[in-house]
């Protein structure tokens, strides 16, 4: 039987320069769609898979990200004394319990394996999952939990898969598929953003992870990859040549890449839509703006 998964990593070490200037002075994970932070939402979703530690990969500047999963102690009292109760409970919904979070400093942009590899002291000989924020998934059952409850009966790394058009391949790691069983594909290898002519397939990987602590000792060879970088996909790869197996997991749910403008509107929009106290104004205006052509002056 798999061992629980309580332990996840969240790099956030990167400076969000698609989104300048506003990331000049704001995390890019702490931009928010609706009301709630980008990171909020990976939050939500690992605590819905049980996850009870939660580590932070961060750099420089990250300062206010940190500061978002504090006690806020005199906003809390002032809206308990306006009698603003939900209010208060969306807030203390954000708190983090002393010790339940970590902060891990990336002090070179080396890649998403390194950011990871940089958490391997407290994730010790343990399975963990990694969540990467610009991927909000929508789903009735949350993604993360989904996965892991999948791992429980196949052990193993499992990875979030989704499949892209040709073209795209070169934007993802992609998987070699060789045995396919329904939502589950067992993985033969993994290739980190092959051009369409040499992709292996369209199943690509997407920010959700499983994976084993055995990712983290190969992660220490520190062997660069695509774009010079130390890549996650290279150390999942090199698990299936050990002989460890690695599953994609085709997981419900809408993904939304955050880490791109577009992407960020769409999925603001689709949130916005599937909240009831917002639908019928955003639907109307949306229509209006469709119809007519109209932009902003």
């Amino acid at each position: 039987m798999a061992r629980k998964v309580t332990k996840a990593i969240f790099p956030v070490a990167g400076l969000g320069t698609r989104f300048l200037p506003a990331t000049k002075s704001v995390p890019k994970e702490i931009m928010t769609l609706v009301d709630r932070p980008l990171v909020q939402y990976a939050i939500d979703e690992a605590r819905a898979a049980g996850i009870t530690e939660f580590i932070f990969v961060t750099s420089r500047g990250k300062s206010a990200l940190e500061d978002y999963f504090d006690c806020n102690q005199i906003l809390e009292q002032t809206l308990e004394e306006k009698g603003k109760d939900d209010l208060l409970e969306t807030l203390k919904a954000t708190n983090m319990e002393s010790g339940a979070i970590a902060y891990i400093r990336q002090h070179k942009a080396l890649g998403l394996g390194h950011a990871v590899w940089c958490a391997r002291r407290l994730i010790g000989d343990e399975p963990f999952a990694v969540m990467l924020p610009d991927d909000v998934i929508a789903a009735d059952k949350p993604c993360l939990q989904q996965m892991i409850e999948a791992y429980e009966e196949t052990g193993g790394n499992m990875v979030a898969t989704m499949e892209v058009p040709p073209e795209k391949t070169s934007s993802y790691g992609v998987l070699d598929v060789g045995e396919n069983i329904g939502q589950v594909v067992r993985a033969r290898g993994m290739v980190e953003k092959p051009s369409p002519e040499t992709a292996p397939s369209n199943l690509a990987v997407i920010g959700r992870y499983v994976l084993r602590p055995s990712v983290l000792y190969n992660l220490n060879q520190n062997k660069q990859g695509s774009g010079g970088e130390i890549q996650l996909t290279d150390a999942i790869a090199e698990d299936i040549r050990n002989g460890v197996p690695v599953f994609g997991y085709k997981f419900d749910g809408q993904r939304f890449d955050c880490g791109s403008k577009s992407g960020f509107l769409q999925a603001t929009v689709a949130f916005a839509l599937a909240r009831d106290d917002l639908r019928d104004d955003l639907r109307q205006y949306l229509h209006d703006a469709v119809v007519t052509g109209q932009a902003a002056q």
